[in-house]
């Protein structure tokens, strides 16, 4: 049964595309301009300091943003597939098409675009998101789906993740996102700890803290770990089947858990067996040389001596030793 232009009455012939999330853009354009405010004021640093100040804005900076960043990304774990396969229910059409997985910590994005986008008269470029964070209800979102008549593909892989699916996906996923994601706001937490006591200057206890924001951003990839290795119900299109893995969220947390934790042994070993190169990196030693200068730039004036200026010696001299001013 259909209308007059082809088209079934359930469906109708607007996609539902989602739209563009803008979160990350923004707190990667926060941090770029805090970069652009920094290299500003670069050339009032003076002497070999500006280059390791240089080098620690851009490495605080870059882990801030990771950190922050991630917790919205949806790319953890991806897998793509291309299939042959019916495109809307009670329709006998088979389109060409590449279904996209997209698994991050608050839901999942399922993707379909078409080779080539246009078949069966309609633009096949689908990209829909199912959440499943603590203020959204992933049933909820599956149903308005049905509801709008996504086609077939989405919605089967959708719901692969739904509540009442025999494959569990749903408990898995959302609850070590959940502990993902806590993990790494006590990540960012500590990482601004860290700022704070390298600038105080605390330099022991700001590698500590870089040691436990590693620690924190590597438990956060053990918990998403779990959920990717419970065993899976398959998602099959015919003869292919739709296969996820690791992301580059992932990848990225990983990349940066590590180098938190380098630089965090770097910190300790540098003030137990080297302290004057890691004051040296830091610019402790050009603070204090600056701090004498201005210290001895602002001394009172020696007073005028009378016509003569009596000098105290040692007591055991026992003697008192007179100068006549010239």
């Amino acid at each position: 049964m259909t209308l007059w232009n082809g088209s079934f009455p359930f469906y109708p012939g607007a996609n539902a595309c989602f739209p563009f999330d803008t979160t990350w853009a923004v707190i990667v354009s926060v941090f770029l301009s805090l970069l652009a405010t920094f290299i500003i004021i670069l050339p009032g640093i003076r002497g070999r300091g500006r280059l390791f100040w240089f080098l620690r804005v851009v490495t605080g900076l870059f882990v801030g943003a990771v950190v922050l960043t991630i917790q919205f990304t949806r790319d953890w774990e991806t897998g793509w597939v291309t299939a042959n396969t019916s495109y809307k229910s009670f329709s006998r059409a088979l389109v060409n098409v590449d279904i996209g997985l997209h698994i991050g910590l608050a839901g999942v994005n399922v993707t379909l675009v078409g080779n080539p986008v246009n078949q069966v008269n309609e633009t096949i470029n689908y990209n829909e998101h199912f959440a499943w964070s603590f203020d959204a209800d992933y049933d909820h979102s599956y149903g308005e789906g049905l509801e709008r008549g996504l086609p077939s593909p989405i919605l089967y892989v959708a719901e692969k993740f739904t509540t009442q699916s025999p494959c569990s996906l749903h408990r898995q996923y959302r609850i070590s996102g959940h502990y993902a994601s806590l993990t790494l706001w006590m990540a960012f937490c500590t990482w601004l700890v860290s700022i704070l006591l390298f600038s105080m200057p605390i330099l022991l206890y700001g590698g500590y803290m870089l040691l436990l924001t590693a620690a924190l951003m590597l438990f956060s990839l053990l918990f998403f770990f779990t959920a990717r290795n419970t065993p899976k119900c398959p998602i099959q299109f015919g003869p292919a089947s739709l296969k996820t893995d690791y992301g580059g969220s992932f990848w990225l947390t990983l990349a940066t858990g590590l180098l938190c934790l380098l630089l965090g042994l770097a910190v300790i070993i540098l003030n137990s067996r080297h302290p004057e190169k890691l004051k040296l990196v830091f610019n402790l030693d050009g603070r204090k040389g600056e701090e004498e200068v201005w210290d001895k730039s602002y001394l009172p004036a020696e007073p005028s001596s009378s016509t003569q200026d009596v000098l105290m010696v040692p007591l055991g001299e026992l003697c008192e030793v007179t100068a006549t001013q010239l």
